[in-house]
């Protein structure tokens, strides 16, 4: 994460982001308030997960509780990504999907 910082400081994005950080953080603006390096102007609405039995255990309960919306998994590190769609996916999940894969195609 440190280097994935690092990368997007040199790049210069158009974006906000910050490296690592516990999700009880960068969900909640009052507990981010504590943290006077923290370079987000708000809650995060992108999270990044350690490990995919992490990322599914967390998936699942910001859909169960939050309803979100949510994309993914998505297999990364390839030439392309490649998108999962799991049991008991809803048609709004696989669009989502599709989307992906076709901007993914046309890079």
């Amino acid at each position: 994460m440190r280097e994935a910082v690092k990368i997007l400081d040199k790049r210069r994005v158009d974006f906000e982001y910050d490296g690592e950080m516990g999700a009880d953080v960068a969900l909640n603006a009052h507990r981010m308030e504590q943290y006077p390096f923290c370079r987000l102007s708000g809650t995060a609405n992108v999270l990044v997960m350690p490990a995919i039995h992490s990322a599914s255990i967390s998936t699942k309960m910001l859909q169960e509780l939050g309803g979100s919306t949510v994309i993914g998994p998505l297999l990364v590190g390839l030439q392309k990504s490649v998108q999962i769609a799991q049991y008991g996916a809803k048609d709004t999940d696989i669009v989502n999907m599709a989307a992906i894969a076709a901007y993914n195609a046309a890079e």
